[in-house]
């Protein structure tokens, strides 16, 4: 787990020692540089988690020259592939993946992404071929930018390890479009500074004679399977596929925890990962830890829920109070290292995985993921209404689901509500068919998207377009300004096209969202958690802090002269006057109050670019 750097021919070593340095975050324990010959300069910033000899250390050279590796990531089943690879006769000095990706690249090409199991982004140079061979994790879940500059090639973790090879930087031609569709230009190539492009998801690449070629080697379409005709055996099948990713997601050789909200997707992370260490002298006595952020006397703490889950487990925990005060200082520094703009404050989660990295802990696993993948959001409950449109049993069971998502008190089944809801969607649905309009997907044209129905078209989207994307981009960032590496068994390549090959009815059901999930987890779980209906999501009490302890703060920022006449924000005076509302508590919207922070971002996010590196707006 690191930071990398690399340019293509290779660059003045003081310049590319301190772009390298932008990227200490990622990667505190050590750097690596090699500059090979003229022809290419490669760095890492070294975040030890296997092999944390210097055995494992990059940039790492293959012992006939030829291959020269940077690897940000983890390949959990390294110890399966290297097997595999001895058979075939190669040897290994270190005990560490990415000797093991370096080998798997030479023993079988491009093609060897293909069985990785994990998540990375790196490059391998051929210094017999010329060529760069750059690779980026199924889903997304590490970064991956890069950029032509003046005749050299150069690519990064992040954004900021660019900026010092650029002339001068400039916002983006589609910052304005960016700041608009925050959840949706993230699977795109555009970034907020023009001129640097994001590496896709999915895809791999190769950079030679001043070309960079790039082509897709991930469609989970194409990885559809076969699944069990009976849902018992789905449960199964399930609870199987997900122990296992934990399993190979708790390979450490630093201590492992858990970001732990009360929700089910991280209690039940925790949980399977408590009964794999049951009975398994591998792990000593304090090989798992919570870490809880609790808004204390706001409608968003769920700390209790997390305490019910660390009770039953037996397990230790740390909740962390989120005290915007504390951190309110640093936030344009904050605003540098994420890079990029969000609909809510980034402080409670650098705050929670700082609380992380503070108990010495350095990996988390964690349930993100399983929300796109499985339907843990309102309107998914209702697009599944079309899958049910000719069973009354079912849909009257999805109109419950749905209602009982916003109150989970709410038991009484409310036929008007319910039959207005049914109405009004079954009409835009209805109306969108008959027009032609597909579900919004980059992929609606391939046939096994055709075949899916409808509530799995609508995650798929979510899953792999809008909504996730962001989010695996937040969770990046939140843990490596804090050198923590997140690890989420509910991505596994294998679970998602399992999921996906499910029908509706096993996602959402019986009275519950995540229906499968529950089912296989409930053995391990405290029912309190496992069979709560209302779900809350991890957010900042926005209104509550500008009504409080940052009303000062938000005040003079939007009566500064330079937020009046930034070009970043739209109408600055009329965002003024809606904080104002809210902090003079004329308004107590959550939802204006969140849309006042989406559209301030773009000011936050200009003020501490510039000051950093003399953007020009």
């Amino acid at each position: 787990m690191c930071g990398i750097l690399g340019t293509v021919p290779s660059s003045d070593q003081s310049l590319f020692k301190h772009a390298l340095d932008t990227l200490t975050h990622r990667g505190p324990d050590s750097y690596g540089i090699e500059h090979i010959s003229e022809d290419v300069s490669l760095g890492h910033r070294r975040l030890s988690i296997l092999d944390i000899s210097e055995n494992g250390s990059q940039p790492m050279i293959h012992e006939s020259k030829r291959y020269a590796i940077i690897f940000n990531g983890e390949i959990y089943n390294f110890l399966e592939i290297k097997k595999e690879l001895e058979q075939l006769g190669h040897t290994f000095k270190s005990s560490s993946d990415t000797e093991v990706l370096l080998k798997s690249y030479i023993q079988w090409g491009e093609d060897c992404v293909l069985k990785f199991n994990g998540m990375w982004a790196f490059g391998i140079w051929d210094a017999e071929e010329k060529k760069l061979f750059m690779s980026r994790d199924r889903y997304g879940k590490k970064p991956l930018f890069y950029a032509h500059i003046n005749g050299k090639f150069v690519f990064a973790s992040e954004m900021k390890a660019i900026f010092p090879f650029m002339d001068r930087l400039e916002v983006s031609d589609d910052f304005h479009w960016m700041k608009k569709n925050i959840f949706f230009y993230e699977a795109t190539e555009k970034c907020l500074v023009k001129g640097i492009k994001r590496f896709p998801a999915g895809h791999s690449g190769h950079y030679a004679g001043g070309e960079l070629k790039i082509y897709r080697y991930w469609n989970t379409l194409d990885h559809l399977v076969d699944v069990p005709k009976t849902y018992e055996e789905q449960v199964e099948q399930f609870r199987e596929l997900f122990m296992d990713s934990c399993k190979l997601r708790m390979r450490s050789d630093v201590t492992i925890g858990t970001a732990l909200s009360g929700g089910l997707d991280s209690s039940a992370t925790i949980a399977a990962m408590a009964n794999l260490a049951k009975n398994n002298n591998s792990y000593s006595d304090d090989w798992q830890h919570a870490f809880v952020a609790s808004f204390p006397g706001t409608p968003l703490d769920e700390s209790h829920y997390a305490k019910m889950v660390t009770d039953h487990l037996g397990i230790g925990a740390t909740f962390v109070d989120i005290d915007p005060l504390k951190h309110w200082d640093k936030l344009e520094h904050y605003f540098y290292l994420f890079e990029d703009l969000y609909i809510t404050s980034p402080l409670p989660m650098i705050m929670l995985y700082g609380a992380v990295k503070e108990n010495g802990t350095t990996v988390t696993l964690d349930g993100h993921g399983a929300d796109e993948l499985l339907s843990g959001y309102q309107q998914g409950t209702l697009e599944s209404l079309w899958d049910a449109r000719f069973n009354v049993k079912n849909t009257k069971d999805i109109l419950d689901i749905y209602q009982g998502s916003i109150n989970e008190d709410k038991v009484q089944y409310n036929r008007v509500g319910n039959w207005k809801l049914y109405r009004d969607y079954m009409i835009r649905k209805t109306g969108k068919k008959v027009l032609g309009r597909k579900m919004p997907s980059v992929d609606n044209g391939h046939p096994n998207f055709k075949k899916l129905d409808n509530l799995s078209q609508y995650l798929y989207a979510m899953f792999h377009e809008n909504i996730l994307p962001t989010l695996l981009r937040n969770y990046d960032r939140y843990a490596m300004i804090n050198s923590v590496e997140i690890r989420m068994p509910f991505m596994d390549h294998r679970i998602v096209s399992f999921v996906n090959s499910l029908p509706y009815s096993s996602k959402i059901g019986n009275g519950y969202t995540k229906r499968i999930v529950r089912d296989a987890l409930d053995p391990y779980l405290p029912k309190e958690v496992t069979w709560r209906k209302s779900k809350i999501g991890f957010s900042s009490p926005i209104v509550d802090w500008m009504q409080n302890d940052l009303s000062e703060w938000f005040m003079d920022t939007t009566s500064s002269n330079s937020f009046l006449q930034s070009d970043l924000v739209s109408d600055p005076s009329q965002l003024r006057d809606r904080i104002t509302s809210i902090v003079n508590k004329e308004n107590h919207n959550f939802t204006e109050a969140q849309k006042c922070w989406t559209d301030l971002s773009p000011y936050i996010w200009g003020n501490a670019i510039l000051k950093n590196n003399a953007v020009s707006v």
